[in-house]
């Protein structure tokens, strides 16, 4: 941290001041009257392409304003534009923040300058982090994770996404799945196999790939709440030059883990999907908070809030100290998405059919879409039963899931070769 930096207290007053010389406060205290302004608890964003486009305009003009106030890019270092000081700091402005009015962030800028930005910053070479870490963490070109395959989702180290070296280029061809916000950004941050004739884990390495390159096709997946966020990203015979190899041949299982591990500290940081507040000003308006089973509902969901805090507080702290969050990471996004569905449940307890037809009232079918968006998250970045495996063996020290393939090179796993 940059000496003679304010302290968090300090900083977050200033902050405080700043916020409420620029937007309304939205906290429980001050919360609108029922059916005033635009009601949304969506989960993943279903808007056009305009639409979400000019979510991700505002945001990122709402970005440059407060970096020019001295809010923006706390935790980035200096040599990238940012203020270099603690993500403590950066935590305690980010609370303040999600009291006000003030344009609502998106997965993608998320990924791009909490996950991507820092694991350039860690495995990239000196011309890479000058050339791109600047303009993902200030947010002036956007990436989005090449990561996931029809046939390698939990299991990421399964993919067959395969890079074929060709003097200083390297050829792209496979298909990446469940790619969020793929159609807007610029780049895309690809895990792919380098070597099929070492066991899996060792064969992968990470490339930054531009997603204008000729041969990519880019294609939008419908989901069941009716938008289309999620892509499909088809590459056939993509050439990326070597300078955008991200990391050493070969390491790319450690750069994702790097990746996935910014994901699960940041997972439930965002103020998408509704949560207490939207649940407690719902209950008011139907009249349904003196029912016990409604009080009990609304305590557990309040009491997830408060523990959630907790643990976001806790691994701030431990990523202070440490310089990662860790395993306990996982904790948090295990967190983060019961509490999702919690929400959604007790949502459906007090709308009953409301939740299914659309009476046209403000802030009753509304809840439809996360209902239908909750349990997505059950699965994007790492399933809840990934995280369990994590916590279970490298936060409480139980012996590790068996894995017989350990030995086996990739091709043999292919083949369906078995070893005695």
């Amino acid at each position: 941290m940059t000496a003679g930096a304010p302290s968090v207290t300090t900083f977050a007053d200033q902050g405080r001041q700043w916020l409420e010389s620029r937007a309304p406060r939205r906290t429980a205290d001050s919360a609108p009257e029922w059916g005033e302004g635009e009601f949304s608890v969506v989960v993943f964003h279903d808007a056009s392409d305009e639409a979400e486009l000019a979510v991700l305009q505002a945001y990122q003009a709402w970005h440059r304003e407060k970096v020019a106030a001295g809010f923006g890019a706390i935790a980035v270092p200096r040599d990238y534009g940012g203020l270099g000081l603690t993500k403590a700091h950066d935590a305690a402005f980010k609370e303040l923040e999600a009291e006000f009015d003030v344009p609502r962030d998106h997965e993608v800028l998320a990924v791009t300058s909490g996950l991507i930005a820092p694991t350039i910053d860690e495995y990239g070479t000196e011309e890479q982090r000058a050339r791109f870490c600047r303009q993902f963490f200030q947010l002036d070109a956007l990436c989005c994770q090449l990561f996931s395959e029809p046939g390698a989702g939990s299991d990421l180290a399964g993919l067959a996404c395969k890079a074929t070296r060709d003097g200083d280029e390297w050829v792209l061809d496979g298909q990446k799945v469940w790619t969020s916000t793929a159609r807007l950004a610029q780049f895309g941050f690809a895990i792919c196999r380098t070597d099929p004739d070492v066991p899996k884990h060792a064969g992968m390495t990470a490339f930054l790939v531009p997603l204008d390159a000729g041969g990519i096709e880019i294609r939008p997946i419908r989901q069941m709440t009716g938008g289309a966020s999620f892509n499909e990203v088809c590459l056939s015979g993509v050439r990326v030059s070597d300078d955008l190899r991200i990391g050493p041949l070969g390491a790319g299982w450690k750069v994702a883990l790097t990746v996935l591990g910014h994901e699960r500290a940041v997972s439930g940081s965002s103020r998408r999907g509704g949560g207490f507040d939207e649940l407690l000003m719902l209950a008011r308006h139907l009249r349904r908070t003196d029912e016990p089973m409604i009080r009990q509902g609304l305590a557990r969901a309040f009491e997830m809030k408060r523990v959630r805090e907790w643990t976001r507080a806790r691994a701030a702290a431990q990523a202070k100290a440490t310089g990662s969050s860790g395993p306990g990471g996982s904790i948090g996004k295990l967190m983060w998405t019961q509490a999702m569905c919690q929400t959604s449940d007790l949502a459906g307890e007090l709308l009953g059919p409301a939740l299914a037809a659309n009476t046209g009232e403000w802030g009753t079918f509304a809840w439809n879409e996360h209902l239908l968006g909750a349990p997505g998250y059950r699965i994007a970045g790492g399933s809840d039963e990934i995280q369990r495996n994590i916590i279970g063996e490298r936060v409480l020290g139980l012996p590790g899931e068996p894995r017989v393939d350990r030995d086996q090179t990739f091709a043999e796993l292919v083949r369906g070769v078995r070893r005695n």
